[in-house]
């Protein structure tokens, strides 16, 4: 008998971020800059995954695994949204939500998680890497997160996140030489200013559902996915452990005001010192700022903070393994001569409420901080 596979991946829409360097700043007499008021801790509900609508006659198996989210500042409880012929498990070091799922003829089900997430910034005060081990230290103290977050990998026999590609090597060296120091912290950020320097934040331009590293770095542009895999690339070139993180974004529709859940991905970079994330540092590397401080926003905004709109998913492990599952949805198997499948997936925000709304303050020294 004829059966057929579908596999759906995640529809990922890219937007600028409202916290990338879109919020007026004033500058004071003694160095020192303040951002406008933005979010900085937030409520509200949120539905993801998909919907399936089975219909004829035969016979068909779904499996589906559903990221469970997570927020590095605050609290996530979750309600499973179709609470049988499922499992909770771990799957590539990440919790998911897991359904095996065996019909015949008609039938619709929900897969996916509801949850009730309250989320705050978090913030590394530091811009100067205080506390930050070396690159030296954290391979002889963290050699197995450097081990497993400074190789390359691969998807369908394209390696996208390459740090021995001998361009990314030489540029990744040169700003090493640079920066002048093995503080990995201090590094990381002047990879990202390069990547500031040197690429802007737009969609495909070209037919690609994800550009390899030296792909983004001859096009000179990327949407979020893109940026981050680059950035990654010349993070480990460099031998500093990085990581990808998938998840949401939860922002205001420019189109329609109303508050959406958009996919996402961004970075984590570890630099130890019990910094951050257990020693990860986040990196947005989707921010759209302008102007003559252009590239001080960025790093005042989007380095080694994670904004209340971000809500994770999965955690990269550094593994190909790890990048496939990370792009994967639901699997149908079936005979099309006698049974339909549809699936559309879905994320819903509910009840969002702005619990406070601060002000960024970066003063002569470097140290940030929300008041």
């Amino acid at each position: 008998m004829h059966r057929k596979t579908i596999i759906l991946g995640f529809m990922l829409v890219f937007l600028s971020l409202s916290t990338a360097g879109c919020i007026d700043f004033l500058t004071g007499n003694d160095g020192s800059i303040t951002y406008g008021a933005r979010p900085t801790e937030i409520i509200y509900t949120i539905q993801y995954g998909f919907y399936i609508n089975c219909s004829g006659y035969g016979d068909y198996d779904i499996t589906y695994n559903c990221d469970i989210p997570e927020v590095l500042n605050g609290n996530c409880s979750i309600e499973i949204l179709h609470p049988v012929d499922y499992e909770i498990k771990t799957i590539i070091n990440n919790r998911m939500c897991s359904w095996n799922i065996h019909g015949i003829g008609d039938g619709n089900y929900v897969l996916g998680i509801k949850a009730n997430v309250t989320s705050k910034s978090m913030i590394i005060s530091n811009l100067n890497g205080a506390n930050a081990l070396t690159i030296s230290e954290i391979k002889d103290n963290h050699f197995e997160i450097f081990e497993k977050h400074t190789k390359a990998q691969a998807l369908n026999d394209t390696i996208y996140i390459d740090p021995s590609n001998p361009i990314i090597v030489e540029i990744a060296q040169d700003i090493l030489n640079e920066s002048s120091t093995e503080n990995s912290f201090v590094v990381a950020k002047n990879i990202f200013k390069w990547l500031k320097q040197e690429t802007t934040y737009d969609t495909h331009v070209l037919k690609y559902d994800l550009q390899s590293a030296i792909l983004t770095y001859n096009l000179k542009t990327g949407d979020c996915d893109d940026l981050s895999v680059l950035y990654i690339s010349l993070c480990k070139a460099a031998e500093i452990p990085a990581r990808f993180i998938r998840g949401i974004t939860i922002q205001k529709s420019e189109e329609t005001s109303k508050i959406v859940a958009i996919q996402h991905a961004w970075v984590e970079v570890f630099v130890g010192g019990n910094i951050g994330n257990n020693g990860w540092i986040p990196v947005e590397c989707a921010g759209t700022a302008t102007g003559e401080n252009k590239i001080n926003s960025e790093v005042n905004q989007n380095f080694a903070l994670e904004s209340v709109e971000h809500l994770r998913l999965f955690e990269g492990t550094g593994s190909n393994e790890s990048l496939n599952v990370s792009m994967s949805g639901p699997l149908a198997i079936y005979n099309p001569i006698s049974i339909e499948i549809s699936m559309d997936n879905f994320a819903n925000v509910l009840n969002y409420k702005i619990l406070k709304q601060t002000e960024l303050y970066i003063d002569k020294n470097n140290n940030r901080l929300y008041k």
